[in-house]
């Protein structure tokens, strides 16, 4: 591939992060091609039809598509042998045993590999444990006869933010032993770095462990202030003006210092569970990311506990307003999210469901089927209802309309569990108001 060509890509995997990828890189002006075997999600994305929510995403994948600059295919040794690129970006759930399940990225290796009709470009973008680029070198060096680099490209994408993220990165890590291969990703993320180069190279084990490591530490700040916000409510004081104090230190920052019920989501919890995973293989008890799993579970048994401590073990003729259901706002994403642990609990203790969620509504069905009540909107949601439930942080949650939610309700009680409400104006307008670490 010439220096400075249009390069031709394709992206193996048409999940949250392949979609993204695919988009984004057509949007810069490279053909991209992204392939999956299902499919229905083939056909269906040819059509338009995005599977996931992302703010922005389908007005991308539509422009992109009748430009001509993005395809989908379902016929991965096509797309390989048209494109000069190929991206790894396919699934790697979380084992039972908190090991990562590696068999999809070697399968599209051996795919990569056998459909190979030149020289290829390989990179990883899916989350794997440090070693797997190596893995990947083998299995592909044992299925073809033509020569062949390996990169380790992480993503961090924010889900709700992933496309800005993508368009106008903070930083891009690129891991390869190979110049050839520097350059010519170098070359792909140029057009994302106008105003400054952000690009930082480094070998492939440093960078699949960046960003196990970058979404570590993340976690860790919000189950450090989960703690202390527990420890607040203890000692009778205030998580909000301690997190105001803190944030001021600009060692410190402001970000991921908002304690809640917890954090969910696809990559976190997943995360967590394989750097424990890769600690014990190589002898090593990783205690600060096991109190980060440990604290992050208990803070939903704590948030059900303030429930409980209301109205008793048995929720039997108890009915409950859920707002937000997805792990956070601005995706219908809901693995490993708050709301199903919380919702099943108070299931199992008898309780009644009403839920609302702008975005996740359908995503739900798949948890929940028919054990709780779908609403329309989220006022509707409050009927006959004995507390309203906060879950997640939606925009739209931020400023209700609290006389019309006390009217709605049996009740006027409020179990915050994103901190988003003044308990000062609730407790003037009657309402029992029930937060995480405030006074």
């Amino acid at each position: 591939m010439e220096q400075n060509s249009i390069n031709n890509i394709c992206i193996i995997g048409t999940g949250y992060v392949g979609l993204v990828a695919g988009a984004c890189l057509a949007d810069m002006g490279n053909r991209v091609i992204c392939v999956d075997k299902d499919s229905a999600k083939i056909n269906g994305l040819k059509k338009g039809i995005v599977p996931i929510f992302e703010p922005g995403l389908e007005e991308l994948i539509n422009s992109n598509t009748k430009e001509n600059r993005l395809e989908f295919s379902f016929d991965i040794e096509e797309s390989v042998q048209r494109s000069d690129v190929c991206f790894i970006a396919v699934g790697t759930p979380e084992k039972e045993d908190g090991s990562v399940e590696l068999s999809y990225v070697y399968d599209a290796a051996v795919s990569i590999a056998k459909a190979m009709n030149g020289y290829k470009l390989i990179v990883n973008k899916s989350t794997v444990p440090v070693g797997t680029a190596e893995k990947i070198y083998d299995i592909i060096n044992k299925n073809t006869k033509y020569s062949f680099d390996i990169v380790s490209n992480p993503e961090f994408l924010k889900q709700g933010n992933a496309v800005e993220d993508f368009l106008s990165p903070d930083r891009i890590i690129i891991g390869s032993n190979s110049e050839k291969a520097l350059k010519i990703m170098q070359e792909i993320y140029a057009p994302f770095f106008r105003l400054g180069n952000r690009i930082i190279t480094m070998d492939l084990k440093s960078a699949e462990m960046a960003k196990y490591a970058a979404n570590a530490f993340l976690a860790t700040k919000i189950s450090f202030m989960n703690e202390i916000a527990n420890l607040c409510e203890k000692v009778g004081a205030d998580i909000e003006c301690v997190r105001q104090g803190m944030s001021s230190d600009m060692r410190i920052g402001n970000k991921f210092l908002f304690s809640g019920i917890g954090f969910g989501g696809s990559c976190f919890p997943k995360d967590i569970q394989a750097l424990i995973n890769m600690g014990n293989k190589n002898g090593l008890d990783m205690h600060i990311i096991s109190a980060v799993e440990k604290t992050n579970k208990l803070q939903k048994s704590l948030f059900i506990k303030k429930i409980t401590d209301k109205y008793g073990l048995d929720l039997s003729g108890k009915t409950f307003a859920v707002w937000g259901l997805a792990f956070k706002p601005k995706t219908n994403d809901m693995r490993n999210a708050p709301s199903v642990t919380i919702i099943r609990e108070l299931l199992q203790k008898g309780a009644k469901i009403q839920v609302y969620d702008p975005k996740a509504m359908e995503t739900a069905k798949a948890y929940f089927s028919n054990q709780v009540i779908y609403k329309d909107n989220s006022y509707d949601a409050l009927k006959n209802a004995d507390a309203l439930l906060l879950l997640t942080e939606w925009n739209e949650f931020r400023r209700p309309d609290f006389d019309r939610i006390k009217d709605s309700l049996k009740t006027p009680v409020i179990f915050d569990g994103r901190n988003q409400y003044n308990r000062n104006i609730l407790e003037k307008k009657g309402f029992s108001y029930y937060s995480i670490g405030h006074i």
